[in-house]
């Protein structure tokens, strides 16, 4: 995987509860970070499906479940757990520095394509 040309600032590690979500801003996106068994992972924070934001939400596992329809997403990846979600989510490389997080918002590691430069 090529590395990302830009690791955007989005948290403090402090932030972050371990089996919750959070909501924040990145580059006029909204990203929702987890943080779970001590790892951190980031996707978009809409779901796929009825277009709620996953951070009001519960974590269940590496789950995070949409309070609209409760469907769910496996956050390591996007992949879409159980109906009515079909479609993958976007799923951000997140890296650890200096009681930081940091965001690659140019290179999704997996779910659905990241959008086209304009």
């Amino acid at each position: 995987m090529n590395e990302p040309t830009e690791w955007i600032d989005v948290a403090a590690e402090a932030e972050l509860i371990d089996a919750d979500v959070v909501a924040v801003p990145a580059m006029g996106r909204e990203i929702a970070l987890y943080l779970v068994e001590g790892e951190v992972y980031a996707t978009d924070n809409r779901c796929t499906h009825g277009d709620a934001r996953l951070s009001e939400g519960f974590v269940i596992d590496h789950c995070i479940e949409c309070p609209l329809h409760q469907g769910q997403f496996d956050v390591r990846t996007g992949e879409p757990l159980c109906t009515p979600v079909t479609e993958p989510l976007r799923v951000w490389r997140v890296r650890r520095e200096g009681g930081r997080i940091l965001v690659a918002l140019d290179s999704p590691e997996g779910g659905a394509p990241s959008a086209p430069a304009a």
